[in-house]
């Protein structure tokens, strides 16, 4: 039992029972193929939006896809998983690339990669059980007011010179700077926005972000032509080559090898110090990776019928964010929307996911020149969508209405501890919070009852009910004085107390 158990952290579990203990044949073979295409067309676009939105240029997201796609895809422990850059990491990521530049963010996704790896072999795998509804749903939806904030000033075409980094700072300037929006810059993202809006209420099953970006592109040559400015990938990003070389928008290349703390042209020192500073958010980058793989890999599960090895998806996460910084690949972890369609469009196994990351590939080598030309206003469409479906707002309503008050209390705080600090901040304090709500509750459950049995007068015969523990002892005891006046000798019987605190 003991080699079984073990084996579940090992890397490589979901291809194995995939495609080597399961007969893999040509028919299983097109449906991955069908389903890989359809994910890398969703992916390629979302890809590049979530780079941006996290402070760097949009070709690392692309290099994220594409080798810590195939990576964790062949390691993990989740068979239908698709792997990549998140919106939950932009709120981390932008800080970080912000204070450290690139490199800075390479190594921070490094290190988490490490820690991945720490908690499969820990096997942590299944403590995402014990994290409460009301703690994720709170800081999912933290994440997805922070995010849609932080893409107004694209998607309006606003002048700033400086965003804040404190969200209320961040308000209060976006605010003031509604008068330099650019009516131009905001149609182009309004229209963007319209397919990605209405298309699934059609009930349309084919990927909409490709035919919304075309819309948005139509829309940017009439700005064009009526003399508009509008910020394109390729006017805002440029590179430096290893080899010296420099250029705008995407490089038609392949991901290089890299040092991830020596790219060309940062300012980046890897030393003692700076490891120090990275680590609150390397660790942050890994505690989100593990719980969103994790609850990717649940509803997967729900949709498919099969089991996931979380401790291996976990191992699998971790190899794959190492892997990834050396060509240039920021966080990634299994991305809920990119999985659930890769389950949609019919995949069978860990090939759909790596077929996903080909097309990318192919993206770069074909497609990079075309890239370039994207408005940042149709990106910033892209993540407000991808913000308003992390929100979960149905989820948050109907808990407003329907959940226990200390429920609603958790998810508020959560909620607004993410927003207004971070998420390792509101995890905790939401997860303690939880607990002693939570103890409060079985605390009074537990009581004492009278006995019907036949006793003196000066008899008392009382079944304590419930488990007994420190927050329930005081009140217990405290029932206990009010009953005892009188009454020479009292008898608890306790076969009714499943628990007993020391």
């Amino acid at each position: 039992m003991k080699n079984v158990t073990s084996s579940h952290v090992l890397p490589f579990r979901a291809l194995i029972d995939a495609c080597w203990k399961e007969k893999y044949t040509s028919s299983r073979f097109v449906r991955d193929l069908i389903a890989g295409i359809t994910v890398g067309i969703i992916a390629i676009p979302l890809a590049m939006a979530l780079a941006i939105g996290s402070g760097v240029a949009p070709q690392y997201g692309l290099y994220t896809s594409a080798v810590a796609g195939i990576v964790i895809a062949l390691t993990g422990g989740s068979r239908f998983s698709v792997s990549g850059p998140t919106a939950a990491f932009v709120v981390i990521l932008y800080p970080v690339s912000q204070q450290f530049g690139l490199a800075g963010l390479l190594v921070a996704t490094l290190m988490s990669g490490i820690f991945l790896i720490l908690f499969g072999l820990a096997r942590f795998g299944r403590l995402i059980e014990y994290i409460p509804l009301s703690v994720t749903l709170g800081f999912t939806s933290g994440i997805g007011i922070t995010i849609g904030t932080m893409q107004i000033k694209d998607f309006l075409g606003l002048q700033m010179a400086h965003v804040p980094e404190h969200y209320l700072q961040k308000v209060g300037a976006l605010f003031m700077a509604l008068p330099t929006a650019n009516l131009g810059v905001a149609a182009i993202g309004i229209v963007t926005l319209g397919p990605l809006i209405v298309w699934p209420r059609l009930g349309i099953r084919l990927p909409v972000h490709l035919p919304a970006l075309l819309l948005g592109c139509a829309v940017m040559g009439v700005v064009n032509l009526l003399g508009g400015q509008v910020a394109t990938i390729g006017s805002q990003f440029h590179y430096i080559l290893a080899d010296g070389s420099q250029g705008s928008g995407i490089p038609q290349l392949l991901p290089q090898l890299v040092l991830p703390w020596d790219m060309p042209g940062s300012s980046f020192t890897l030393s003692w110090d700076s490891l120090r500073a990275l680590l609150p958010a390397a660790f942050s980058m890994a505690m989100l990776g593990a719980i969103e793989s994790l609850l990717c890999a649940v509803v997967l599960d729900g949709m498919t019928g099969t089991k996931h090895k979380a401790n291996s998806e976990l191992v699998g996460q971790g190899i794959g964010n190492i892997v990834a910084p050396f060509f240039g690949g920021i966080t990634a972890t299994a991305a809920i929307a990119r999985s659930a369609a890769n389950v949609r469009a019919g995949a069978t196994s860990p090939v759909s996911a790596v077929i996903h990351s080909l097309l990318v590939i192919m993206a770069l080598l074909i497609l990079a020149p075309l890239l370039s030309w994207l408005p940042l206003s149709a990106m910033a469409a892209l993540l407000l969508m991808v913000a308003w479906n992390m929100s979960e707002a149905h989820k948050v309503v109907n808990l407003l209405r329907r959940a226990p008050k200390d429920d609603i209390i958790v998810m508020l705080i959560c909620m607004s501890l993410t927003v207004l600090f971070d998420m390792v901040i509101a995890i905790s304090v939401g997860i303690v919070l939880a607990s002693l709500l939570f103890m409060r509750r079985i605390a009074q459950m537990t009581r004492l009852s009278p006995v019907n049995v036949e006793v003196p007068d000066d008899v008392l015969v009382l079944r304590v009910i419930g488990p007994l523990f420190f927050a329930a002892a005081e009140g217990l005891f405290s029932d206990l004085e009010s009953r005892i006046a009188g009454k020479r000798i009292v008898v608890l019987k306790w076969d009714a107390v499943p628990v007993l605190d020391a």
